[in-house]
């Protein structure tokens, strides 16, 4: 943390409590807040808790170990975000679950996202140098707009980090990003499970005393058919989501790109509106 420029600040705002001070030593003021950035370098930190239960009407939820980890970069102009939870030997209410579900449910998880390609200085710097505190409001109505504008034009990412949910039986692995070219984000995903079989196993057997689970198989068998077998023999799914709407599945197209939207059939449909009045009128 930049103490000492941060404690210059608070010294700059004792000293100019009044508003027409303030105005007149805006200059100062911007000095003081470019020489606080980025404020601090990186904050990291994690708690954890052991045996952790909550109660609730449906019964008690918990898990033998639970811990989060968390991270930030200052005003920077690349930071990242990162944030992480982990619980190992989770329990739920089973009463309210359909008997063949309660085999799939997840004991262990290890999640983790965050974000990246952050800059914030940037912004802030020009935030700082436009401020003008004797104009209301003191930023021009537009400024906003443009910030978002040349923030997005940093492709800051939202960030899947390798993230895990397991079972005795299943182990399935994802890890992926999605950015923001333009109006509509695109993103890759990619997803490998270990134990698919145990899973499709599992819902057949269930679904010979509950043939309501049956229809789950068939989606099961599809999925495992887009898959790749990797030489342990987990199966892997990379799945490319992008801006025109299409979507692959380890290079194979799930979905075509949507059709493009051609916005002057409005116009062609008002000029054949307007023929026809004319065609009338010549009629009389």
């Amino acid at each position: 943390v930049r103490t000492k420029p941060l404690l210059d600040l608070l010294a700059f705002a004792v000293a100019n409590e009044d508003e027409a001070t303030l105005k007149a030593n805006q200059a100062q003021l911007k000095s003081l807040l470019l020489a606080a950035l980025p404020l601090w370098q990186r904050i990291d930190g994690t708690y954890g808790f052991k045996d952790f239960a909550v109660e609730s009407p449906v019964g008690n939820f918990g898990a033998t170990q639970l811990s989060t980890v968390f991270g930030t970069d200052g005003v920077a102009q690349n930071g990242t975000i990162t944030y992480g939870i982990k619980a190992s030997g989770l329990t739920v209410p089973t009463q309210l679950l359909p008997s063949w579900s309660v085999g799939l449910l997840p004991t262990d998880v290890d999640l983790n996202f965050g974000g990246a390609n952050i800059d914030l200085d940037s912004m802030a710097k020009k935030a700082i140098e436009a401020f003008d505190l004797n104009k209301n409001p003191p930023l021009p109505a537009e400024f906003g707009e443009q910030l978002k504008v040349d923030f997005m034009a940093k492709m800051p990412k939202v960030v899947l980090g390798h993230s895990t949910v397991k079972n005795k039986d299943t182990e399935i692995a994802l890890e992926g990003e999605m950015t923001f070219p333009g109006e509509k984000p695109e993103g890759s995903v990619t997803v490998d499970v270990a134990g698919f079989d145990k899973l499709v196993e599992g819902l057949q057997e269930a679904a010979k005393s509950e043939p309501e689970v049956g229809q789950y198989v068939p989606v099961a068998l599809m999925a495992k058919g887009f898959g790749k077998t990797l030489p342990d023999g987990r199966l892997e799914w990379i799945v490319n989501a992008k801006a025109d709407g299409s979507v692959t599945v380890n290079g194979v197209m799930l979905k075509p790109a949507d059709p493009a939207v051609d916005d002057s059939l409005d116009d062609g449909d008002g000029a054949d509106d307007s023929g026809d009045d004319s065609g009338g009128a010549g009629a009389n």
